[in-house]
């Protein structure tokens, strides 16, 4: 079992930036969190990749927080961070971690309960 807690969600100006973090609890030697992403939820909409890690470092994003956002991991405090600049009003919704022993789908093992992110006007 992975349990993944996200924090430094909130509310911030549009043009503003947010630091999330995600603490993982893996067991020693785990291999349950090889790979790591974050995923965001719109009001009544499905989920949606937005960047992921890989356990040798290899980062993608989705094109539309290209150049803005920013996935690392510290893999000694098994913490995952995403750092968002330039935040815009519709990217507004529901952040969780995910965790998973490989990066071959997106259909990830382990989710964190979500942190909500408020872009305002």
């Amino acid at each position: 079992q992975v349990n993944l807690v996200e924090s430094g969600g909130g509310s911030v100006q549009a043009g503003g930036s947010l630091r999330l973090s995600c603490q993982a609890s893996v067991p020693r030697f785990s291999s349950r969190s090889r790979c790591m992403a974050w995923f965001r939820q719109f009001p009544g909409k499905g989920r949606e990749k937005v960047a992921r890690v890989d356990w040798n470092g290899t980062k993608t994003y989705a094109d539309s927080v290209k150049g803005r956002f920013t996935i690392s991991r510290d893999g000694a405090e098994n913490k995952l961070y995403l750092q968002m600049d330039c935040l815009k009003p519709e990217e507004t919704a529901l952040y969780y971690c995910a965790a998973d022993a490989g990066c071959e789908t997106d259909d990830f093992a382990f989710w964190g309960q979500g942190i909500q992110v408020t872009v305002s006007l």
